[in-house]
């Protein structure tokens, strides 16, 4: 079977990623490329090893020669284009923030601006490990940011577990790359403003990941934790995400167990060994993501949450949501990478 795709947005750094994937899937088949700044160039003008798309203004892309469209769009611009797309029986895995949050009133409050398409909400979330079912056959998932996936891999077991002690909050000490920033050129994120420097940003309870994390935490059954404490900085790396996790929990002894149980099997989350920890080297270039726990004392954890934002964060766990939707081999395109 051969799945014709199109690819929102392939100039940015997750597009082009995606793109590398799919060229290298066994049944997809890209049928166009969007960019608005570029349209009627070649993709190669963005990166010399890409194959050789004419892109296309997103006005002028084929939806009716194509079967899923990837859209890695900023917010707001992606849910117009879910909506046509899904009304024509495309399907969609949408990587931008429009489709994750289940309440439009949420999105409202947190990215200041009215959701452009209430209608699509909800749509299932496409973390895998957390929640596979609900992707087999999916017409539209929305995949994960990057921080918020990070994070729940490092704190999900835990309230799934009934771990997480009352009252207490939950401490996200996390870290990425600049290419988290996405492409367009910003004052911040110049090689002379980076370089050398480290750097906090919209810490505390200020980060647009915050309600996405906290709604996936709510359907893992526990309540009554703390506030969730988010402090993103930005590193003098071009790629990757470390979540350093602190949790008060009522059994640090039963954590391990608790992690080990739930990733048991997976083929891209990797538990470490006692005694090891997670780095941003077990994981850069590569679709998996790896996690250490470390026991403080008996009521105290630190997990660490390692990946690559571009790739888990990103590009290959969307495909790895397209292969659940489209009911393929859930590791196809992505192994080995």
């Amino acid at each position: 079977m051969t799945i014709h795709a199109g690819v929102y947005g392939a100039t940015g750094y997750t597009g082009l990623e995606l793109i590398r994937l799919l060229e290298r899937h066994p049944d997809v088949e890209i049928a166009f490329a969007t960019s608005e700044s570029s349209a009627g160039q070649s993709l190669r003008q963005s990166w010399p090893l890409a194959p050789d798309l004419t892109l296309v203004a997103s006005a002028d892309a084929p939806l009716d020669a194509v079967q899923t469209v990837f859209l890695c769009l900023p917010h707001t611009k992606s849910a117009p284009i879910a909506a046509k797309a899904l009304a024509l029986g495309v399907r969609v895995v949408d990587l931008s923030a429009d489709l994750r949050l289940d309440d439009p009133a949420v999105f409202e409050k947190w990215y200041k601006v009215t959701h452009p398409a209430p209608e699509l909400l909800p749509v299932p979330y496409g973390l895998p490990e957390l929640g596979r079912d609900a992707l087999h056959g999916a017409q539209a998932i929305a995949n994960p940011g990057c921080y918020a996936t990070a994070t729940l891999l490092g704190t999900a077991p835990l309230a799934r577990c009934g771990l997480l002690a009352q009252g207490a909050p939950v401490i996200v000490d996390a870290k990425s790359g600049v290419s988290g920033a996405g492409r367009t050129p910003k004052l911040g994120n110049l090689f002379a403003e980076v370089h050398g420097n480290f750097s906090p940003y919209n810490i505390g309870r200020a980060h647009r990941h915050i309600p996405e994390i906290e709604q996936v935490l709510a359907a893992q059954g526990q309540s009554g934790y703390g506030p969730l404490v988010f402090s993103p900085h930005l590193l003098p790396t071009d790629r990757g995400i470390i979540a350093t996790i602190y949790a008060q929990v009522t059994d640090a002894g039963a954590v391990r167990s608790a992690f080990e149980s739930i990733f048991a099997g997976e083929p891209l989350v990797s538990v470490l060994p006692p005694g090891e920890l997670a780095m941003l080297r077990h994981v850069v270039n590569t679709p998996y993501a790896a996690l250490s726990i470390t026991p403080v004392s008996d009521t105290m954890v630190i997990v660490v949450s390692a990946l690559d934002n571009l790739l888990k964060g990103a590009a290959s766990q969307a495909v790895q949501n397209f292969n659940l939707m489209w009911d393929l081999p859930e590791t196809a395109g992505l192994l080995p990478l």
